[in-house]
C-alpha cells in the first residue's frame, strides 16, 4: 500500500515507517533547549559589549 506525503510524492512501506518514525510528533525539547541557552548567550554578549563599548 503507497500513501502520499506532505508534497504529494508516493511513499512504499519502508519510507512511510522512516518518515514516521523521524517526526512522530513528540516535541524535541533538547533542540528548543539549546535553542534558548544560544539566545540567552548572544543577548548577553549584546549587553556586556554594548556597556563595554558605551561606558567611558
Amino acid at each position: 500500500m503507497q500513501e502520499l506525503d506532505t508534497d504529494g510524492v508516493k511513499l512504499d512501506e519502508s519510507q512511510l515507517e522512516e518518515a514516521s518514525s523521524d517526526s512522530d510528533g513528540r516535541p524535541k525539547f533538547g533542540r528548543l533547549l539549546v535553542l534558548l541557552a544560544f539566545a540567552v548567550a548572544i543577548v548577553a554578549a549584546l549587553t556586556f559589549g554594548s556597556q563595554a563599548y558605551y561606558t567611558p
